[in-house]
């Protein structure tokens, strides 16, 4: 009787082990996680699930070669684990490698054809591939194979919003709001498809019944403020700024890929336009850096380049590019002031839209260049403000080309300003402002005006 039970005793342990394990890894204690994993592994070498989550760690801890490494042996050893192929295909899409992200995806439904979680992933990379008639099918298909999938209702909700049918994309965000109430950007989303279709009642409704959820989140506070114009910040949170950016660093390029993105070539542009050709020897600095899109282009000019950004999500993918000699995590306006006369280039593609009152980032701008520098930046462009800048229903700002100028002439910068499209957004173009200010060489610059000046706003 001994011999019996003893297998049995150490499969029960086992099996618990795995459950808290799991439990710990949903609640975000990776840390615990790991080391129940890799203590069933030194009893069990080879144990497909405990192989398997253990590369779903390092995938939710940033090592993305060792998830791919790990899952692959899981995937090995289990060749038919559908769940193994689907986790891959996530990796493979954190790596910017779709096509092979796609193969794993549909490995994974091919091994198990009611996995909704594949066909919902398969449908975000469809989407950054630019099948959008495809990924709206594939998300159709699983939301089919589990119809509380609110993920997928979500993700079908957000093609239809980019491909203008935002009434059909209101009874997505809906419904996902109703099966994942604690979801915040199915609010966001919603909010915003109200508001795009005119019904701004209902788009001040979700954003205040959001609120009413979760009173501290900073998210939900901007919204409400961008939908109902009601008591409208100067400027975005940091704390909104850092959710919504660690949020939508994993999927930040693909995403701005799909969308015809233009600003740092835009940036690139008008900064060879005022400096000429780089020379490799500036001091420069990408403010607002993001994933490091700019990296590429400003490397020519630069000595040394920085970058400094608010999310810690984003300045891990920055640092992933191995193109920057510093990166500081840091509000903008207070980085800027910590460093006067540091800088030769300052370069803030797509960052200045957080901020509506532009007079201190500005002004901080300009103190942190050196003369003779130059400042360009992009916002996006707002008519008929007579603050000169208005919180838009996305969260972001706009700005009159009347309004920059003043503030660039305020900060001491001589200004040249160009109109833009920046990208695509909900099938409509983002109509912006390509701006340079230009630090002078000397006050008898300053007072003559100096190259470059604009002669006036529009």
């Amino acid at each position: 009787m001994a011999e019996v039970g003893a297998p049995k005793r150490h499969e029960v342990g086992l099996n618990e082990a795995m459950a808290i394990a799991l439990k710990f890894q949903k609640e975000g204690h990776l840390d615990a996680a790991e080391k129940i994993y890799r203590q069933v592994l030194e009893h069990l070498p080879g144990h497909v699930d405990a192989t398997h989550y253990l590369g779903l760690i390092a995938f939710e801890a940033g090592d993305l070669a060792a998830a791919e490494r790990i899952i692959g042996y899981a995937i090995a050893a289990a060749p038919q684990h559908a769940d193994a192929h689907s986790n891959l295909g996530l990796v493979l899409r954190a790596q910017e490698r779709l096509a092979d992200a796609e193969a794993a995806f549909r490995r994974a439904i091919a091994l198990n054809p009611a996995h909704a979680n594949a066909y919902s992933n398969l449908g975000m990379v469809l989407r950054a591939l630019e099948r959008p008639e495809e990924a709206e099918q594939t998300y159709r298909s699983a939301i089919k194979a589990n119809p509380e999938h609110a993920e997928a209702h979500h993700n079908l909700g957000a093609l239809l919003a980019a491909t203008g049918r935002v009434k059909e994309a209101v009874y997505e965000f809906s419904v996902a709001t109703t099966l994942d109430p604690a979801h915040r950007q199915v609010w966001r989303s919603l909010a915003h498809a109200y508001h795009r279709i005119g019904d701004r009642p209902n788009a001040v409704r979700v954003a205040r019944e959001w609120l009413a959820r979760d009173p501290a989140d900073p998210v939900a506070q901007h919204t409400l403020a961008a939908v109902s114009g009601e008591d409208v910040p100067p400027r975005a949170a940091d704390a909104y700024v850092e959710r919504v950016f660690d949020d939508f660093a994993e999927s930040f390029d693909s995403r701005l890929g799909s969308l015809g993105y233009r600003a740092p070539a835009l940036t690139a542009k008008l900064l060879e336009l005022v400096r000429g050709p780089g020379d490799g020897s500036a001091e420069v600095l990408d403010a607002g850096c993001g994933t490091g899109l700019c990296a590429p282009l400003l490397l020519p000019y630069a000595r040394r380049l920085v970058g400094v950004d608010l999310s810690a999500g984003m300045l891990t993918k920055a640092q992933a590019r191995g193109l920057y000699h510093e990166l500081a995590k840091a509000e903008l306006t207070a980085y800027l002031e910590a460093h006067p006369g540091r800088f030769d280039i300052i370069v803030s593609a797509d960052t200045l839209c957080y901020f509506g009152d532009l007079d201190r980032v500005l002004a901080a701008a300009a103190a942190a260049l050196r003369p003779g520098g130059t400042l360009v930046f992009t916002v996006e462009y707002a008519e008929g403000s007579t603050a000169g800048y208005a919180l838009q229903a996305h969260g972001r700002y706009s700005h009159s080309r009347a309004y920059v100028e003043a503030c660039l002439g305020r900060a001491g910068l001589l200004a040249e300003i160009q109109s833009a499209q920046l990208r695509m957004e909900g099938g409509e173009p983002v109509v912006g402002l390509v701006v340079a200010g230009t630090k002078p060489a000397s006050i008898a610059a300053a007072a003559r005006g100096g190259p470059g000046a604009s002669p006036g706003a529009d």
